[in-house]
């Protein structure tokens, strides 16, 4: 039995038959290739994850989760260390994971990687106890993932999430970190740190050029304080994949990684804001999601 997981409101702008017509489609693209096809559609947040959870139990043997990167990241959690397969059906702002993992954005053209393609298994990243499967970070990306959050999904969107960026530059205020990391010891006023599994937030903004999902390894992406005018001079290199040749970018290959702040510590997981203490902990888990991925 294949569970398909739909959030009905991500990138539609709440659309009211938006849930009726996804869950018609799904049906349809599984049934037409003569499999089962249970589908559920989320009603709040952590829905997905109770659902994924649920269909495991009744011997699912892929979720298809169709949504943004938090949907896909709830989902995810329930399938990681087991043996049933994730699939993704993007449909969100930036959509990070699906893009690492060169799934269309089309949705019919989703389910034919879901239904036809093969499986790939990829590592997860887990911070203070939450698991993330594309990048995770502290600092201004997360402030502003916080903000962004605020909108509602009426007003969201690559462009909206642009503006706010460019907005909270002007007054953010960079913390003081304590990065420790593969034995080693680095302390240093940053502008925000990025825990990267994968390459990309999302849209081509390329955090981690030297990442890869499955290497066993997160890359810990320190970018150092600097005006608001430079960071805004010098984002076309974040899109270019070229950051890491900014001056003031320290970029850490680890398995695991402990960060301190002098204040509490605003951070997001896959671009889902969550607040901690004044320090966090992440770590990498080595291949324990299997993923479904386009065939060639």
């Amino acid at each position: 039995m294949i569970a398909v997981i739909i959030n009905p409101i991500s990138g539609t702008g709440r659309r009211p038959d938006e849930a009726r017509r996804r869950a018609e489609l799904a049906a349809s693209l599984v049934e037409r290739r003569g499999l089962e096809a249970e589908v559920f559609v989320t009603e709040h947040g952590g829905h997905a994850r109770e659902l994924a959870h649920t269909a495991v139990a009744r011997g699912a043997s892929m979720c298809i989760a169709w949504g943004g990167d938090g949907t896909i990241n709830e989902v995810a959690s329930s399938l990681a260390f087991s043996n049933v397969a994730l699939a993704v059906v993007p449909s969100g702002s930036g959509n990070g994971l699906a893009r690492e993992l060169a799934i269309p954005l089309n949705p019919a053209a989703a389910f034919e990687v879901a239904l036809g393609g093969r499986d790939q298994l990829i590592d997860a990243g887990e911070i203070e106890g939450r698991m993330f499967f594309n990048v995770a970070g502290l600092g201004f990306d997360a402030h502003v993932a916080h903000e962004f959050a605020e909108t509602g999904h009426a007003r969201r969107g690559f462009a909206r999430y642009i503006s706010i960026a460019v907005r909270e530059l002007i007054r953010f205020v960079p913390d003081q970190y304590t990065i420790s990391a593969n034995g080693t010891r680095l302390e240093t006023r940053a502008l925000f740190i990025a825990i990267a599994n994968s390459r990309q937030y999302g849209n081509g903004a390329t955090i981690a050029p030297g990442a890869r999902i499955d290497d066993g390894a997160l890359d810990v992406v320190v970018v150092g304080e600097r005006s608001p005018w430079s960071a805004i001079a010098q984002m076309p290199m974040l899109f270019s994949g070229k950051v890491d040749r900014l001056p003031g970018v320290t970029i850490i290959p680890t398995a695991d990684v402990e960060i301190t702040a002098k204040h509490d510590i605003v951070y997001h997981v896959d671009g889902e804001p969550a607040l901690a203490g004044r320090s966090v902990r992440a770590r990498v888990h080595p291949g324990v999601l299997r993923v479904r991925v386009p065939a060639q």
